[in-house]
């Protein structure tokens, strides 16, 4: 992998903590900040700690609409529930 020089600005007694962890751990401070930055996301993946939203995706036909949920919704609870935005 090639690498390239980072100058970034952080308060001493960040650095200075961030050194003794490196060291108590035999590694660099470079390596912390490589490691850490490698774990940022590549995308916004919102999804990626909801396994179980994850799982539902793609259950539902395409060409189910919203008025086909309230349909359901009425189906199944009766005309009590009623959605104050629908018209």
């Amino acid at each position: 992998m090639e690498m390239t020089k980072l100058t970034i600005r952080v308060p001493i007694a960040v650095l200075e903590r961030a050194k003794e962890y490196a060291e108590n751990n035999q590694t660099s401070v470079t390596r912390l900040i490589s490691q850490y930055l490698s774990q940022l996301p590549v995308e916004n993946d919102y999804l990626q700690d909801a396994p179980i939203v994850q799982s539902l995706i793609g259950i539902l036909s395409p060409e189910t609409t919203i008025e086909d949920y309230w349909r359901y919704i009425e189906e199944k609870y009766g005309d009590g529930l009623s959605n104050p935005d629908r018209s």
